[in-house]
């Protein structure tokens, strides 16, 4: 990437999306932010009670996280963000064009064991049903590249860094 993209790092939870994220955008040069943090109370509260959020929950933390991206336009940035659907990622577009998509994939029960280790975070095991069933990945037409998650935090930031680089 010769030109300072704003990446967004997507995927389920417990994915990675927290861990690899700054090890990327050090790679890049570029500051992160943490997806979670855009989120309304509401939202965390919802989620921590294993409710999963409706497409109207998600709207104002898709235009908090677009806000942010549009506003590191030009510069560089890389945010986390599920960025399940299409249409998720149609309005974080729609409010900064130009995003580049890392799409985190990996193994369900990988991804399943690693949400199981962690700890203080509000997403309980019990929704990654929920989110595999609304993820729809990256569309051929879509800027954006898939890294798998196995192996180490900073090989994954590597390989997404490599792909970033050839696209």
């Amino acid at each position: 990437m010769s030109t300072p993209h704003v990446v967004v790092v997507m995927g389920v939870a417990g994915t990675g999306k927290t861990t690899v994220g700054p090890l990327l955008a050090a790679r890049l040069g570029v500051p992160y932010a943490e997806g979670d943090d855009f989120h309304p109370r509401a939202n965390i509260a919802k989620m921590s009670s294993g409710t999963p959020l409706t497409d109207d929950d998600r709207w104002p933390w898709l235009d908090a996280i677009g806000a942010w991206a549009h506003g590191r336009a030009g510069h560089g940035g890389v945010v986390s963000c599920s960025a399940l659907k299409r249409g998720y990622r149609d309005r974080l577009r729609s409010a900064a064009p130009g995003l580049v998509f890392v799409h985190l994939t990996g193994d369900r029960a990988l991804i399943e064991d690693r949400m199981s280790h962690r700890e203080g975070h509000f997403m309980p095991t019990a929704l990654l049903d929920s989110q595999f069933a609304t993820l729809q990945p990256l569309g051929a037409d879509e800027a954006g590249v898939a890294v798998d998650v196995a192996g180490t935090p900073e090989d994954i930031a590597d390989r997404a860094a490599k792909a970033l680089a050839a696209r």
